[in-house]
């Protein structure tokens, strides 16, 4: 397994491990003190940063066999999206600062670009074996 394999799979964990955390967290700890539109956000926080964590770990598991360029590009997006994207929704939720918010679609924009260097490395030309 190459280094950045091993990183992705690393942080696919980690960020798995922590969404699980973050979405129990919400359900029995946030529930009674935020408001229900807060709780929603932290939600959806939680609900991407698990999708994102598969995707990841899915990265992960395809450089490892091929380290292309392209899954590169998608690991260190998916990493960057999962950190702006899912943290700005938690920092909004928990602390009701709404310019928390403003940021958020530039974690999207990065989730959807590491899905377009996903699409890219499936479509891309194939490398030559032996």
């Amino acid at each position: 397994m190459t280094g950045t394999a091993r990183l992705f799979l690393a942080l696919a964990a980690a960020f798995g491990l922590l969404g699980v955390a973050a979405g129990a967290f919400g359900v029995h700890g946030l529930k009674s003190v935020l408001e229900p539109d807060l709780l929603v956000v932290f939600e959806t926080g939680a609900r991407y940063q698990m999708y994102h964590a598969l995707a990841l770990l899915i990265v992960a598991v395809l450089a490892g066999a091929n380290d292309a360029r392209s899954l590169r590009v998608a690991g260190w997006l998916f990493a960057a999206g999962v950190v702006v994207f899912s943290g700005s929704l938690y920092a909004l939720a928990l602390t009701g600062i709404r310019g928390f918010g403003a940021v958020t679609p530039l974690g999207g924009l990065a989730l959807l670009g590491g899905w377009i260097a996903l699409l890219a490395a499936a479509v891309g030309t194939p490398r030559r074996s032996g």
